[in-house]
């Protein structure tokens, strides 16, 4: 692949300070397809020093200029949209109809509802006397994740751009590719130099020296929870802003209410999807307990009409998981499960009987789970699917906030007991009846799910300073 072997560096591509190369793996094969220069800190450092030096103008740049970039990188990935998609569905398994249509197109999206954003935000305004200005944060360390690689770089790049900061991004070096594509266009774009920085490297090399250096004002980091905690120990001597989006695992809760076929059903879809590897996926399943036998047979028939298989095959609707160490910890998750006495309704253990080769995992579904499982408590990040039965509401409620977690949860109900009920989660996102996915909204979440917030102008207000200049209207 084109400038694989570079890094992106004050409006260039240039080469790495260090020799070191890494195999980029097709989860679909288990074989290398691609690889890619793996960053050394002075690797990162150049690139930081390439970001401090581009923000004094930059920073001062009109809001019509950023309106504009922001317009012309939009352009952009629309048309190479099904390119991008493509390397995702190579690099992550994911299938190509998947890759193409939600994959890469949300980062398009991002784009767009920035742009709406930014348009409406209100940079400065008078409050009495004092003028009250959000100017942006500085420069910007991003740290991005594999699952999800062109959603997560755009909801951070795009109001980087919008508020005027300048940056440098980590994208994770499982699926590096897409991000190399992304600096194409913003190069193509217009991006000045030094705006936009890419080098890829891996935590502990690139990504404690982005974490922590002194030139660094904000920390983007979207992963695990166990390694936005070394990010944020990292960061915390240069006292800079962290801003994380970390793990999850989303009750679902069935109210007596619902349709529970056509809600159940829609549920397991939703998990499954990406292979599972979604940091908001509905992973808990909640259902009246006098429906569990019915919501089981429900289960069972959505999750063997999933077809696994090859990214590329028409008929797949679901592909691999995207490397060996993430299929392992699947794998010991569902036998955890069955030591721990959850009924296993479908799937299990081992590879699907129709593939031998590939990281690919049977849809799986349990039952009778207790909330103090392991299975139900941990993220799985991976085709797996937990069932529990309550009783009252209210002990739904109390089973869904049972958890480190709190970035999303989802209800299928009666649309105003749905609406009470969203009040009483301690989740960042409540998703009501299968509601269609809100690029505007703000995207974060409570407790070991992180902090701060993403999307539209919540994003863009993470990537802002605020400052009061006293006295504005008197001198």
């Amino acid at each position: 692949m084109r400038n694989s072997d570079k890094f992106y560096i004050g409006g260039a591509w240039v080469d790495p300070l260090g020799g070191v190369k890494m195999d980029v793996i097709d989860p679909a094969t288990e074989q290398p397809f691609a690889s890619i220069a793996m960053g050394t800190a002075a690797d990162a450092e150049t690139a930081i020093a390439a970001a401090k030096a581009a923000f004094p103008s930059f920073s001062q740049s009109s809001k019509e200029e950023r309106l504009a970039l922001l317009e012309r990188i939009l352009d952009i990935l629309k048309r190479r949209n099904d390119e991008i998609g493509d390397i995702i569905a190579r690099e992550m398994g994911a299938p190509t109809d998947l890759a193409r249509n939600s994959q890469a197109s949300i980062g398009a999206a991002h784009f767009k509802e920035t742009l709406h954003a930014l348009d409406a935000f209100a940079f400065e305004y008078m409050q009495g006397s004092t003028r009250i200005v959000h100017e942006p944060i500085g420069v910007v360390a991003m740290i991005t994740p594999w699952n999800w690689p062109i959603n997560q770089i755009a909801s951070k790049v795009a109001p980087a751009l919008a508020t005027g900061c300048t940056m440098v991004l980590k994208p994770s070096e499982i699926a590096p590719l897409n991000a190399i594509i992304f600096a194409e266009i913003m190069h193509e774009a217009g991006v000045p130099e030094g705006v936009f920085n890419l080098v890829q490297g891996d935590g502990p090399t690139v990504g404690a020296v982005l974490a922590s250096h002194s030139d660094i004002d904000m920390v983007s980091f979207t992963g695990s929870t166990r390694a936005g905690i070394t990010v944020a120990q990292a960061a915390a001597p240069t006292v800079k802003r962290v801003h994380q989006e970390l793990g999850g695992k989303s009750p679902n809760i069935v109210l007596r209410s619902a349709d529970l076929h056509t809600a159940v059903a829609a549920g397991v879809r939703r998990c499954f999807d990406n292979s599972g590897q979604s940091c908001n996926a509905p992973t808990r399943l909640l259902v009246p307990m006098e429906r569990m036998d019915d919501a089981i047979a429900v289960t069972r028939a959505a999750a063997e009409s999933i077809v696994v298989g090859a990214p590329g095959h028409p008929a797949t609707t679901m592909g691999p998981v995207v490397s060996q160490l993430q299929f392992d910890k699947i794998q010991g998750l569902i036998r955890k499960g069955i030591e721990e006495g959850a009924t296993l309704v479908t799937g299990g253990c081992d590879r699907p009987a129709h593939l031998n080769v590939g990281y690919y995992v049977k849809p799986t579904v349990f039952a009778h789970v207790s909330n103090d499982m392991t299975i139900a408590q941990e993220e799985i990040f991976g085709p797996v699917l937990v069932m529990i039965g309550y009783g009252t509401e209210d002990e739904a409620v109390a089973i869904a906030n049972d958890t480190p977690y709190g970035l999303a949860s989802y209800i299928q109900g009666d649309a105003a007991e749905a609406r009470a009920l969203s009040r009483k989660l301690r989740t960042g996102i409540v998703r009501i009846n299968s509601s269609a996915w809100d690029g505007a909204a703000p995207f974060g979440g409570y407790k070991q799910s992180g902090n701060g917030r993403e999307y539209g102008k919540f994003g863009i207000h993470e990537f802002t300073e605020i400052k009061g200049i006293v006295g504005y209207a008197d001198s």
